[in-house]
């Protein structure tokens, strides 16, 4: 493979889209589980001396098959930061991979030798692989040989430029590697691109009403609550893989609620006043359309605070919303769903919501910084040698550039997602009061279209799927797309490798029950070619009223068109 394959923007751009930031149970974690985690290792390390130097002279003895070139340590064929034929052929560079695998090797054999229970025990092979991969030799100059074939080939100019990618990281993006070229969007101009008007404004959001581009349009119209953590566009990124787009041009009239970056005087923003926002939305829309039923979607965060507002509604008997979607989101958390769960604690939780309601806003790039390190290989260490050692210029591609337009998080409503988390206020129904009601998803009714993703880092299907049983809806269908987290969702009809699974004899007019275990469901599934927009379309358009011919203009008397789509607040 050649090195612009190994490290190029396509790798980049694969491998980061599967792990681009959502609002998830890891904003529970704090510095003291890491140090906790670490301070396990230390303990186990003195507890047996014995142990520590069994393992000590096993890796002695992998030490000395390397310097005399016995060692038959090898790379595992499929990772790419040993690809490099130098790793094979060069006997300084083979035996320099393989001290490193010797390390990771007796770290593995260590860690399992340990004795410690389940969950200790993840935390240390958690916090090990961090350790392991912060050390490996293709993250400096000197220990990568592709970077040191760039350097001699452009006659130093990569070091140069990637000093200067670092100095920029420095001075401009808080010291993190940048993950995204943002020089080529614009928004407006090429990303969030179709054509409406904001036709409504609290101080906390704005509601985008979008141009229709048919004739006749169905009667009840379609609202989606965005994540609170990003920008709303992305629900219309670029015209091939717009979701607004989608919709419009299947004659669904589109609602988007964009919200305000909070900022320091924002700090009291919590659930409740986040839900009064929803349902000024949801005024707002019947008014302009004449519509007494709204279809509402919601993903990520985006689908906890759509939960939310159903068991408000359903609490005070308030029926407009009709059809719902729920993309990419956990409302039955469990530890184990992520990789870092071993490292959440009760005791992490009551830290965070402590400091939480000593904070204004919890910065966004606060958030990312913390979720990058989870994920380091992916997230750090791949744009250190791409930015800094080959002085390659980031990847240019939308979704990046929307992850990295992260928001801040209001203290309040950190706190109360802190608290949904901790108390499992969806499952336990009814034992929590938020939003000024006892909180119960089982006594929502509505049709429900649920979507996880397959390779989903940040809301596990299987996670995802856990919300089939929780709703007291009667018509439930879970759709498992390909894919990792945002590209589940964005994952059109012009992807030539889409495809998606449903269960079996399932139509978008009728449903079965998804059954508890999720492996009977899928045992049952079929996989179906192409994009699951389509089938999701048909689901949502016999959900959506008669036909009745297209307003000629946005808005209404009472709500007038104002700015142009993609509106002011997301420019913050």
């Amino acid at each position: 493979m050649s090195e612009e394959t190994n490290s190029g923007p396509r790798t980049l751009i694969d491998e980061a889209v599967q792990s681009t930031t959502a609002l998830g149970p890891m904003m529970g974690l704090a510095q003291e589980d890491f140090v906790g985690a670490i301070g396990v290792l230390l303990r186990e390390t003195a507890s047996d001396p014995a142990r520590t130097m069994r393992h000590t002279q096993a890796f002695s003895e992998d030490v000395i098959k390397i310097m005399t070139g016995k060692s038959d340590l090898a790379p595992n064929p499929k990772d790419k930061r040993f690809m490099d034929p130098a790793w094979h052929f060069n006997p300084f560079m083979k035996a320099s991979a393989q001290y490193y695998l010797a390390i990771q090797k007796g770290m593995k054999s260590w860690v399992e030798e340990l004795e410690l229970d389940d969950i200790e025990k993840d935390r240390a092979n958690f916090i090990s692989t961090i350790i392991i991969d912060a050390l490996a030799p293709t993250n400096t100059l000197a220990g990568n040989p592709t970077a040191q074939k760039r350097m001699i080939d452009s006659g130093g100019l990569s070091l140069v430029k990637g000093l200067k990618n670092a100095y920029n990281d420095m001075v401009y993006n808080d010291g993190m590697v940048s993950q995204v070229d943002k020089k080529p969007f614009k928004l407006g101009e090429n990303v969030a691109t179709s054509k409406g008007n904001v036709v409504y404004r609290n101080e906390m959001m704005e509601l985008i009403q979008y141009a229709p581009t048919t004739d006749e349009v169905y009667a009840i119209p379609q609202l989606t609550i965005p994540p609170q953590i990003n920008k709303m566009y992305i629900n219309d990124l670029s015209p091939e893989k717009s979701v607004v787009k989608w919709q419009v041009d299947n004659g669904i009239q589109t609602f988007v609620i964009s919200w305000l970056n909070p900022q320091k005087e924002h700090g009291h923003w919590g659930m409740a006043e986040y839900i009064a926002s929803c349902r000024e939305a949801l005024d707002a829309i019947c008014e302009i359309t004449g519509s007494d039923k709204v279809n509402v979607s919601g993903g990520c965060s985006g689908g906890q605070t759509l939960a939310m507002l159903l068991s408000k509604l359903a609490a005070e008997e308030d029926e407009r919303v009709n059809a719902v979607t729920l993309m990419v989101c956990v409302l039955h958390p469990k530890q184990n769903d992520l990789e870092a769960g071993s490292l959440m604690s009760k005791n992490s939780l009551q830290l965070a919501k402590q400091r939480a309601a000593k904070q204004d806003v919890i910065p966004g790039n606060s958030l990312a910084r913390g979720f990058a390190w989870l994920r380091p290989n992916d997230l750090i260490w791949n744009y250190v040698i791409n930015n800094y050692l080959m002085g390659d210029d980031p990847p240019a591609f939308d979704v990046l550039f929307w992850n990295a337009d992260a928001t801040n998080l209001s203290a309040s409503l950190m706190g109360d997602f802190l608290t949904i988390f901790e108390t499992l206020a969806f499952v336990n129904h009814g034992e929590l009061n938020m939003v000024d009601h006892d909180v119960d998803i089982s006594k929502i009714k509505n049709d429900m279209f649920i979507l996880g993703g397959v390779t989903d880092h940040i809301t596990p299907w299987r996670a995802c799927y856990r919300s089939t049983q929780l709703f007291g809806s009667k018509n439930i269908e879970f759709i498992l797309s390909q894919s990792g987290h945002m590209q589940a969702i964005l994952n059109p009809p012009t992807n030539p490798k889409a495809k998606y699974f449903k269960l079996k004899g399932n139509t978008p007019d009728k449903q079965k029950k998804p059954p508890a275990d999720v492996d009977k469901w899928l045992s049952g599934t079929e996989e179906v070619k192409g994009s699951w927009w389509p089938y999701w379309m048909e689901w949502l358009q016999l959900r959506a009223g008669d036909k009745i011919p297209a307003a000629a203009s946005l808005g209404s008397k009472k709500h007038p068109p104002m700015e142009s789509a993609p509106g002011l607040y997301v420019l913050d």
